[in-house]
């Protein structure tokens, strides 16, 4: 357990996890700690990385910043998904082991796994077939930073824990049209559609003044918003979502996934993450989920629901679906003492709530 005087850095502060963690630790009694905006630190930079470091001398670490996006991102922005998160994941973690940080928690994905792994999946399962294509360059990332972890602790006896989490969302959550993750993507989508049902345009402009899409902003003439809105599926009425449906889905709410987070930061060591007398230590990352899944189509009725939303919701397979299905097996998890807490339609009207709140 880290003192409640710990200095802990946390990378990625404003984010959708590392806010909720910022908000975890202090909830907890951890006031010391330290967050930096990518402009006043840039983590691709390995000058600005080590200067902070040899400043602040953090007593832990909390590696939550990364490059993040749904499929469109990572399909069209491949090489800055790679490039970007190795990058950090060597700067951050790099300066820790040589300013001797006591413990650092390190953030990856489920998308880690093989495309066709076993369902649900267990730790086990890396590396033992393909991966999935359009996510491929920022899974080989997360790969890399969890097996940094695993082999600084083999080979220098370092403390640091990598944890994976499943589909998250929740407050502070990117709904960025071009680069969010499904569900929020989702929910903007069909609150649109809604509001345009409704022939409620101020609410439309509000929205686009919040979070202005290809540059476009409220002020922009009703026909020419109608366009660009129909480039994103979105309609009066109408909304048209990527793939057909089929593929199944386990989401996290944020908050859960900080505070399995700081359970693990602050309650579990690299030796718990394996067991005892192994010959060749691996898969020492931990799964954290729900272990419940749901279709797409699924969840885009429930959104619907809790948006009030009548319209008609259109499936477009011309797109791709991603992997088929990606359920994790958080037992490892479970064993070690933490379950998650909100369920998905709850979770999905609090989300709703936020995004119509903070605009």
């Amino acid at each position: 357990m880290l003192p409640l005087s710990s200095k802990i850095y946390v990378a990625g502060h404003r984010g959708l996890v590392g806010s909720a963690i910022w908000n975890n630790l202090l909830e907890r009694g951890y006031t010391n700690l330290v967050g930096r905006t990518h402009k006043e630190l840039d983590l691709l930079d390995p000058c600005d990385v080590k200067a902070f470091f040899d400043e602040e001398k953090p007593d832990a670490v909390v590696l939550a910043a990364a490059r993040v996006g749904g499929i469109m991102a990572n399909s069209t922005y491949r090489a800055d998904f790679i490039y970007e998160n190795l990058q950090i994941q060597q700067n951050v973690i790099g300066e820790s082991f040589r300013h001797g940080v006591k413990k650092l928690l390190f953030l990856g994905s489920t998308c880690i796994y093989p495309r066709e792994a076993p369902q649900p999946m267990p730790e086990d399962c890396l590396l033992t077939s393909p991966l999935e294509y359009t996510n491929e360059p920022y899974a080989i990332a997360k790969i890399a930073g969890l097996k940094m972890c695993e082999s600084f602790n083999l080979q220098y006896g370092t403390n640091y824990i990598a944890v994976m989490p499943t589909n998250l969302y929740g407050p502070n959550d990117n709904f960025h049209l071009e680069r969010s993750h499904v569900l929020p993507a989702m929910i903007r989508k069909i609150h649109l559609a809604h509001l345009l049902q409704q022939g409620d345009w101020e609410g439309v402009r509000r929205d686009l003044n919040c979070r202005p899409v290809e540059g476009v902003d409220g002020s922009a003439a009703q026909a020419d918003v109608l366009v660009l809105l129909s480039r994103y599926g979105i309609a009066p009425g109408v909304v048209t979502l990527w793939g057909t449906g089929s593929p199944y889905r386990e989401f996290l709410w944020s908050e859960d996934m900080a505070d399995a987070s700081v359970y693990a930061l602050l309650n579990i060591d690299f030796k718990d993450t394996y067991p005892a007398g192994s010959k060749e230590v691996r898969n020492c990352h931990i799964n954290v989920g729900t272990g419940i899944e749901t279709t797409i189509r699924d969840c885009a009725e429930t959104i619907a629901k809790a948006i009030g939303f009548n319209g008609e919701i259109r499936w477009d397979s011309t797109k791709p679906d991603g992997t088929p299905r990606k359920l994790t097996d958080p037992s490892k998890l479970h064993a070690l003492g933490w379950r998650h807490k909100v369920e998905l339609p709850d979770g999905i009207a609090r989300l709703y709530r936020w995004y119509v709140e903070n605009m």
